[in-house]
Order: C-alpha cells, then structure tokens, then sequence
C-alpha cells in the first residue's frame, strides 16, 4: 500500500457560519451552510467507513475558508510541513491547525520565510515524488523552502505550473494510484505528467479533476458522470459526494481534509 493513498487518520473542520464571506474566483452564489455541513458528514462518515480515525475541529468563525484544511499543512509519513498561505486573509489558520499536528506527529517543522508563500492545494504527492504548482498563492520562495524542508525525508520536490486562471494544482488534478492521475487536459497538455498513467477528464467536466483517494475509495463530486464512468472503467471503486456549496467557494475534495499516517 502507497502512503500517498492509504492512511489511518484524517482532520478535518467544521464550516462556520463566516463560510458566506469566503474567497472565491467568481461569484457563483453564497454557500449554504445546512447544505455545506450535511455534504461534510457524509464525506466524513465515507472517510471513517475505510476504517480512518477522522479528527473534527470545531469551527473557526474568524477565519471563513477555514473549512478548506488541506491548504494548511503537508502531511507525510516522517512529519508534517506548516504551510504557509498565500491569502492574507488565511495566514492565520496554519497557526491555528499547528498544535492538533503536534499532537499526533514527533516531527512538526513550518514554512516560516516572510517572502515564501506555499498552500497544500498546490501540492500533489505520489509514490516517486511531491509536485507542487506555482500559483497565485505558491510561489518560488515557499516551493524551496518546502524542497529543503522535505529533503532530509528523503523526498523529492519537482516544480511544475498551474494552468493560468486556475486557483491551485491540484484543482485540476488528482492522485488516483501511485501512477494514475486524474487530469483535466489543459493540464496534462503542459507534460508534467509525463511517465505516469493519466485519465483525462472529459470536456465541460473539469470541475471533477479534484478528487481524493483514500484507502480503497476515490471520492469523487456528484454530478459529473463521464468522468464517474472513466474512473470505474478503469477499475476504482468510487464515492460520489455532494460539493455544490464548497465549490461556491473553489473548493473540492481534497480541500476539506488532511489526510495521512502519524510518524
């Protein structure tokens, strides 16, 4: 099993009632929270069924994107990397999730450089090494501070970029094994790709790229189904989850977890 798709715990936090003033790329509507809490238990209760410990942290209303946990931290096997984000209003939220990773992990280290900025939504992990998208919120500085960090674990940082007018990496990409990638094509175009198996995303399903695989499901957003049949074509067995509120904010599946196995 690959500790980029297998894993024993998950944090995860509650959305709060702030979620309405969320960052978003363009105004598709304000979030509705019932609807934002129930899709959420049901990702949960999905995590917990592959056998995960999933942690719930309460909601932090100081903080609207804070449901969106991924881009706070890197979670590895030998320790976990405390981002540091590239929107302001986000900077705190890394601090906040800090302390529940010491909790679990001996080895906790943090992007600390004034001019680095780096979110774990840019950063994709597969069994030969870690991608990570220069972004709008990723940049030169927080890819080599990362690189240094992560070295002495013995992984390898590979720089790639995220296609322009696309929020983070991973919005268009996912790991579904160690060497299949689900991708949207004006992504997989650019041959970052290269030497890995890549399902393309059907046309006018790009919203269905993020998806997550945990232990032996893939979970995935409802409501794309090409993209659902090309992924049991291939052989996963898959989840569909309600995302139509976190989406309202870029949001997708693997933004709403840190997923991995404490050192």
């Amino acid at each position: 099993m690959s500790f980029s798709t297998h894993f024993s715990h998950a944090i995860t936090r509650r959305p709060s009632a702030s979620i309405t003033r969320g960052l978003r790329a363009v105004d598709t509507g304000t979030p509705d929270l019932a609807l934002m809490q129930a899709h959420q238990a049901a990702y949960i209760a999905t995590l917990r069924e592959t056998g995960a410990t999933v942690v719930e942290l309460p909601a932090l209303d100081a903080y609207p994107d804070s449901v969106f946990v991924e881009d706070t931290a890197l979670c590895l096997p030998q320790g976990a990397v405390i981002m540091r984000p590239g929107a302001p209003s986000r900077l705190g939220e890394a601090a906040e999730m800090a302390p529940h990773l010491q909790a679990l992990y001996t080895r906790v280290v943090a992007i600390t450089g004034s001019d680095s900025f780096i979110e774990g939504g840019d950063i994709l992990v597969t069994g030969r090494e870690i991608l990570v998208g220069r972004s709008a919120r990723t940049n030169a500085a927080g890819i080599a501070e990362l690189t240094r960090l992560v070295a002495p674990w013995g992984h390898k940082v590979r720089e790639v970029l995220t296609p322009p007018g696309v929020l983070h990496f991973k919005t268009d990409c996912s790991l579904l094994d160690t060497d299949t990638i689900l991708s949207t094509s004006r992504l997989s175009a650019s041959g970052c790709f290269e030497g890995y198996t890549v399902i393309d995303i059907p046309d006018g399903e790009e919203a269905a790229a993020n998806t997550i695989r945990f232990n032996d499901l893939v979970l995935m957003p409802a409501g794309f189904p090409h993209t659902r049949d090309a992924i049991t074509r291939a052989g996963f067995t898959l989840r569909e989850i309600g995302n139509s509120e976190c989406a309202k904010l870029d949001g997708g599946m693997s933004c709403l977890s840190l997923r991995f196995t404490p050192s």
